[in-house]
């Protein structure tokens, strides 16, 4: 009895002893400014990108913190000022010292709330009347930049906003950046009918270009255009439909004298209202740069899209092979711009074909499965269920997206192609000038322009430009806080598209911050499930029109044997209904089929989840539970042996 006491006081001290030794880990681990990150993208972990903002900063910064911290504060946005606060102190401590981090509480009448409007700090309306404050600026000498709100919706893009904002005002000026496009990006007034049921009478600019707007000073090229202008370093050519030959030679000399250049390409956009009548979503003729490409050595079909089993899109329509979810295994993970990628959606996307020229170096950035073929676009868009059924894929991956490095050569050798006229005009007077002067008049008649560049250079080619449209790059979301509409990202689209820009024009350093700002996380072995039993849905359906079309072609026949008896053609003959009984009774069966393919189809999706959550919530308590008690027996055991 005495020893049960002893042994019973003695597991009791040791389990205090326990609790008393994780309280104090638990006390000092709060106490040291280190965490660890066990998340697959370290969402969060200071990025190198980050870092690197911060070795370069020139003198010593100032952020200051404006957060609300009174009692009606609800408690999700309490936590959120705290991880603001722990992200921060991260920036402050990888700045060895040069950023300087200051809290301020904004109360109603105070200092603070006037410092908070004078450096651009907004506060947002919350329902009981009161005022929320959010947000930060960040200054350098006389240089300021702020983010009005913080919002919580926006908690994966935090880090990048506080870099971008850091990355700013060490920027002395913002590059130029160009666009060309007939596409309204940067808004356009409603037409009559739109302006009933939008009160302001225009549409908003797309959320890329607001975007870039903030980042970079953009100046809006004619699609006409036959000149760049010097001061623009970077030019997005947006479905450039209907280019001339004129504009294209512009676009040459620019890449020529080292302008970078990004072109978005299409074979069917349909976020081009200004085709099919002007309705969203109707056919509109592809885009090219044919002459550029040739040249290039590279090919761009705008007359066929890309459609793909494995990274096919979920639509409001259904199941999409023309609308393409892109995952891990469709982009390059040895480049910078597609490292950190995961989710990319592209509406009817062209494919780029071809070896490039002598000189120059092709990276292919994004492409499809080997599940893909190409298609036509316009059934791709008005008739899914009809690729699904006759689908053949080519075994091959498509390029969707590739980079093109090196030293480009002119695709006008000729010269200005405008000016042929003259041209032709100065070959009509050879015969009646003499040899000098018609080799002068010549020469005068066709510029010469530049044959090549001295530098390597940089064109970005992307083949869609629906994956920058609002509807597809952005949701909605209302503050649960304050009632106010927040755009978020939808998926990894805006994020490529700014890191592209970025990455030619801006702080390069951004990229790595930006690229973690997806919040999918797709189950790809899932989707591989999901699509072989497409492929055996697809066979089943095939199967079942093929026996329904037989058995039309059967019954059109009976009916033409049976003459011209009138009242006699729509009854049905003996033979006739075995027909249809034989075709329903068919019917039923593949019917049937197609439910068991279905049923397989979630039972092993069902069981995979089954078998990954009994895993994480089982398989390692279980382990943990199984390590102590071996242990516990070792250690026994060797008590025993003493």
């Amino acid at each position: 009895m005495k020893k049960s006491v002893q042994s019973l006081l003695y597991s009791t001290l040791g389990l205090v002893a326990v609790f008393m030794v994780i309280v104090a880990v638990n006390y000092l681990a709060g106490r040291v400014p280190k965490r660890i990150d066990l998340t697959e993208e370290k969402a969060y972990t200071l990025s190198d990108g980050t870092r690197s903002i911060l070795s370069r900063l020139p003198s010593p910064i100032q952020i200051r913190l404006y957060a609300t911290r009174n009692e009606t504060i609800p408690p999700q946005l309490r936590l959120y000022v705290q991880q603001v606060e722990d992200l921060l102190e991260e920036i402050r401590q990888a700045s060895n010292g040069r950023v300087e981090i200051q809290k301020l509480d904004p109360e109603p009448d105070s200092e603070a709330e006037d410092s908070a409007r004078l450096d651009g700090v907004e506060g947002q309306a919350l329902p009981n009347g009161e005022q929320l404050y959010l947000g930060l600026s960040v200054s350098l000498l006389d240089h300021k930049e702020a983010i009005p709100f913080l919002s919580p919706e926006r908690e994966r893009l935090l880090e990048y906003d506080i870099a971008r904002a850091i990355s700013r005002v060490i920027t002395e000026e913002k590059p130029v950046v160009g666009v060309m496009s007939p596409l309204p990006l940067a808004g356009m007034p409603n037409a009559p009918m739109m302006m009933m049921q939008m009160p302001q009478g225009q549409q908003e600019p797309w959320v890329f270009y607001s975007e870039l707007q903030r980042d970079f000073t953009v100046r809006e090229i004619p699609l006409t255009a036959d000149s760049i202008p010097e001061e623009v370093k970077v030019l997005l050519v947006i479905h450039p439909r209907g280019i001339s030959e004129a504009t294209e030679y512009a676009l040459d000399q620019f890449v020529l004298r080292g302008g970078k250049l990004i072109a978005y390409l299409d074979p069917s956009a349909v976020t081009d209202e200004a085709q099919g009548g002007g309705m969203p979503g109707s056919p509109s003729e592809g885009s090219n740069l044919e002459k550029l490409l040739s040249a290039w050595g590279i090919t761009f079909d705008s007359t066929q899209t890309v459609a793909d089993m494995e990274y096919i899109a979920r639509t409001q329509r259904g199941r999409a092979p023309g609308v393409l979810a892109l995952q891990e295994g469709a982009f390059s993970k040895d480049d910078v711009l597609t490292t950190g990628t995961s989710n990319l959606y592209m509406i009817f996307a062209g494919a780029f074909t071809g070896t490039p020229a002598e000189g120059l170096k092709k990276t292919v950035l994004v492409h499809s499965s080997d599940n893909a073929a190409l298609v036509d676009p316009m059934m791709a868009q008005m008739a899914p269920d009809s690729i699904t059924k006759s689908f053949k894929p080519t075994g091959q991956p498509f390029d969707l997206a590739i980079r093109l490095t090196g030293k480009f050569k002119t695709a006008f050798p000729d010269g200005k192609p405008s000016d042929k006229e003259e041209t032709a005009a100065a070959e009509e007077k050879k015969g009646d000038a003499k040899p000098d002067e018609t080799k002068k008049a010549t020469a005068e008649a066709t510029p010469q322009g530049l044959k090549e560049s001295t530098a390597e250079n940089t064109v970005l080619l992307i083949g869609d430009c629906d994956l920058l449209h609002d509807q597809v790059t952005v949701m909605e979301q209302t503050n649960p806080f304050t009632g106010g509409k927040v755009l978020y990202p939808a998926n990894g689209n805006l994020a490529f598209v700014q890191a592209a820009v970025e990455q030619l024009a801006g702080d390069s350093d951004l990229i790595a911050v930006r690229s973690r700002a997806s919040r999918d996380r797709p189950f790809t072995v899932v989707q591989a499930i999901e699509a072989k039993a497409v492929a055996a849905y697809q066979n089943k359906m095939m199967e079942l029109e093929g026996s329904l079309a037989e058995t039309e072609s059967k019954l059109n026949a009976l009916q033409q044997e049976k003459g011209g008896e009138n009242g006699q053609r729509f009854i049905l003959s003996e033979e006739q209904q075995k027909e249809v009984e034989r075709f329903r009774a068919t019917e039923v069966d593949v019917r049937r089929q197609l439910k068991e393919v279905r049923r397989e189809l979630r039972s092993e999706s069902d069981a995979l989840k089954n078998r990954v959550q009994w895993i994480n919530i089982a398989l390692m308590p279980t382990l943990v539970a199984a390590t102590g008690l071996v242990l516990a027996a070792f250690q026994r055991k060797r008590t025993a042996a003493k």
